[in-house]
């Protein structure tokens, strides 16, 4: 069974669409002029390097495969990004280029529920909002990381816009990133009921480990 972890960029109203300016939102690009310094860079490497598989909604695929194909670099992401396998979830897309990749095209919640019961170790989904929301309605996801940028943007796609129901986690961990105009990752745990059915009240947050 596979361990299925989100982890997003947001700002601090929500915001997670077109972070990195090459998706032609209005605001896109917010990302840029915030630091996460050498700690960060080494979390978000680490996180693809740990990953055993990608999921992803087409837009996010799109701009990822436009992107990723023709990088290199020495400490292995954009190998590890090119060689890791990828699954598309997707009606309209007919093709998927990049190498190791495989488009969902049935029933989004059997598809997801088979890749999980099936698969083995870790799947990252970053972007992708549609698809987090659909995890989230029928409790696939085991972790949530989110890399909380200081921006206000005032409106936008939120991740977690249009839940079915509500979701409950416990926080595991927060860690600023940076020396001046800093990022904070803040990491979340799914709640596991007690014995009366209740979430357990949230963990003392502990400073995350960017190894």
């Amino acid at each position: 069974m596979m361990r299925v972890v989100v982890s997003e960029f947001v700002t601090l109203d929500g915001v997670f669409e077109d972070p990195g300016g090459v998706e032609g939102f209005e605001h896109g690009g917010w990302a840029f002029g915030y630091e996460r310094g050498a700690d960060g860079d080494r979390f978000k490497l680490d996180e693809i390097l740990e990953a055993d598989a990608l999921l992803l909604g087409r837009v996010t695929y799109e701009a990822f495969a436009a992107a990723w194909p023709t990088r290199t670099d020495s400490s292995g992401f954009a190998d590890k990004m090119n060689t890791i396998p990828k699954y598309v979830v997707s009606s309209t897309l007919r093709q998927a280029e990049w190498s190791n990749s495989t488009i969902l095209t049935g029933d989004l919640t059997e598809d997801l529920r088979d890749l999980v019961r099936d698969g083995e170790g870790t799947i990252l989904v970053v972007g992708s909002g549609a698809v987090v929301r659909e995890l989230l309605d029928h409790d696939l996801v085991d972790e949530v990381r989110l890399m909380v940028f200081p921006a206000v943007l005032g409106h936008g796609a939120s991740i977690f816009a249009g839940l079915g129901h509500p979701a409950r986690f416990a926080v595991s961990g927060v860690q600023p990133f940076g020396e001046t105009l800093l990022v904070t990752l803040c990491r979340h745990e799914k709640a596991v009921p007690t014995a009366t059915g209740e979430p357990p009240s949230n963990p003392r947050s502990q400073p995350v480990s960017a190894g």
